[in-house]
């Protein structure tokens, strides 16, 4: 399984493919799931901006394309433009969706470059959960 800084770097890497010719703000993702497989994603805009797709949802929307069935267990964001690139709502709704429990990691680049780690449940304490 790829380390913190692994995932980060992964993320990294996938902010290099955004489509994003109106915010200029790319964005990469990288998810890690219970599997051990990780998949990536990054922000693909649309000049009807309500049809944007965020980084964090084309990786999770990758993981379950491709059959992935198990819980994300971390998932990496980066943007080259933006230390700590916190999930947007929608995102984070996203997040919870296939998490698991309240323990799923977000993995952010901090002010030193260094990984700084955060809980699904510390950003977005009150989701929306079908029972």
């Amino acid at each position: 399984m790829l380390t913190n800084k692994e995932l980060l770097e992964t993320a990294k890497k996938a902010s290099e493919n955004a489509y994003c010719p109106y915010s200029l703000f790319p964005v990469g993702a990288c998810a890690l799931f219970e599997s051990g497989k990780t998949y990536t994603g990054c922000n693909i805009e649309n000049s009807s901006y309500g049809l944007t797709l965020c980084a964090e949802r084309n990786a999770i929307s990758n993981a379950i394309s491709q059959g992935e069935t198990t819980k994300l267990i971390k998932i990496a964001i980066y943007s080259p433009k933006s230390k700590k690139c916190f999930p947007c709502g929608a995102c984070r709704q996203w997040i919870q969706e296939f998490a698991d429990g309240f323990n799923t990691e977000i993995i952010l680049e901090g002010n030193s470059s260094q990984e700084n780690l955060y809980y699904i449940n510390d950003i977005f304490p009150y989701s929306f959960k079908l029972i």
